[in-house]
């Protein structure tokens, strides 16, 4: 048997327990390397879910952003819409003088026949309308009956009811014209409640569509009226079918034209619906205006945009042209109405002559006709007499 050396077994003891040392400390050396590498990604992992969640936030912020803006852009549309008429279609000025109220084609002057009598160095003027007998001698706005010697005394009443009526016409002659234009006339309801107003009023009608299919066929007891034409306005929401665009050539225009001489026979002027857009563009205006010159229209500028060129259109081809001046029915109230009618009485009686547009809402048709003794010193008139 082999003998057993006491002093080496504390050595090998000892070695296995530094070998077990050893084995220990690289595990914890491994774990612990293991756990800074796990939470080393963990922390990666974390900063990059809250980066990519910090971006989602930023976009749902954006997103919510842009469905407020679109909300409010919408409530803002929405609301436009129903001022739209209370703004007459894209109005963007309201001009309160007369200056492009003005006839571009001169009208001939018309011939009066003169007749010598035997009284020192005066000339008599004859009205065709009174008998050869009694002459009528116009000097200074004043009229003055000259009694020739042929007359019989039993005349003499005749003479002087002759004189009355001539020196009320001379009178109202010489008035400043005012001339209302109600615009957007399509129903029968609106047409009698114009004519119920009690003085003279233009109206200006909307060509037929799907929503009004009669506005065409209720003219044909009147005998004086407009063509509201649509043209295209800055704002597209507002182009209906059949309006007239920058971009329509000169057959469609015509087309238009000659389309609407067949549904309205009797009218001679046409002014604007919207028109914006249109109005502001030279080359469609001079297309627009060599028309209505080929259909003898007078066009009359509804003036929905600061920017309009139908002056210069109309003096290149020689057309016929009046402007509006007052938009009476911005705010559908009766003091707002009235204040400015009485701004059209101004300009008419500053200028000669003035018109004021408005529609048929029944606060503007109301006001109207109880408005009558606001007029006195302005003759009512017919767009034709201007």
């Amino acid at each position: 048997m082999k003998k057993i050396n006491a002093r080496k077994l504390p050595q090998k003891r000892k070695q296995k327990t530094k070998s077990k040392i050893k084995k220990s400390n690289f595990k914890l050396f491994a774990l612990s390397n293991i756990l800074v590498f796990i939470t080393t990604v963990l922390l990666i992992i974390s900063g990059y879910l809250y980066i990519q969640n910090n971006d989602l936030q930023q976009v749902d912020i954006k997103k919510d952003n842009i469905v407020e803006k679109e909300k409010l852009q919408r409530a803002k549309y929405a609301k436009e819409k129903l001022a739209f008429e209370e703004k007459t279609k894209a109005l963007e000025i309201e001009y309160v003088n007369n200056i492009d109220n003005t006839v571009y084609i001169e009208r001939k002057p018309v011939k009066q026949k003169i007749v010598k009598l035997d009284l020192p160095k005066k000339q008599i003027k004859v009205d065709k309308k009174i008998d050869k007998e009694k002459l009528i001698v116009v000097k200074k706005k004043e009229i003055i009956i000259v009694k020739p010697k042929v007359l019989e005394k039993e005349k003499k009443p005749i003479v002087k009811k002759i004189v009355q009526e001539r020196k009320k016409e001379s009178i109202k002659r010489y008035l400043p014209k005012l001339a209302i234009i109600i615009d957007d006339v399509t129903t029968r309801k609106q047409m009698n409640k114009i004519i119920n107003i009690g003085y003279s009023v233009n109206m200006a009608f909307l060509p037929p569509n799907k929503s009004r299919k009669n506005s065409a066929k209720i003219i044909k007891e009147l005998k004086r009226y407009m063509i509201h034409l649509p043209l295209q306005a800055t704002n597209h929401r507002y182009d209906e079918k059949d309006t007239l665009l920058i971009t329509d050539d000169i057959s469609v225009i015509e087309r238009r034209i000659k389309s609407l001489q067949t549904l309205y026979p009797k009218a001679k002027f046409i002014n604007n619906h919207t028109g914006s857009k249109f109005t502001a563009n030279k080359e469609a205006m001079d297309r627009l205006l060599q028309v209505l010159k080929k259909y003898n229209y007078t066009f009359i500028d509804s003036r929905t945009t600061a920017k309009t060129v139908a002056k210069e259109s109309a003096k290149k081809y020689g057309v016929r042209m009046l402007s509006r001046n007052i938009f009476l029915d911005n705010k559908k109230d009766k003091k707002y109405i009235q204040k400015q009618l009485k701004k059209a009485i101004s300009i008419a009686k500053k200028n000669g002559s003035a018109i004021a547009i408005g529609h048929p809402y029944t606060i503007t048709l109301t006001t109207l006709k109880e408005s009558q003794h606001l007029l006195k010193g302005v003759e009512l008139v017919y767009v034709n007499r201007l």
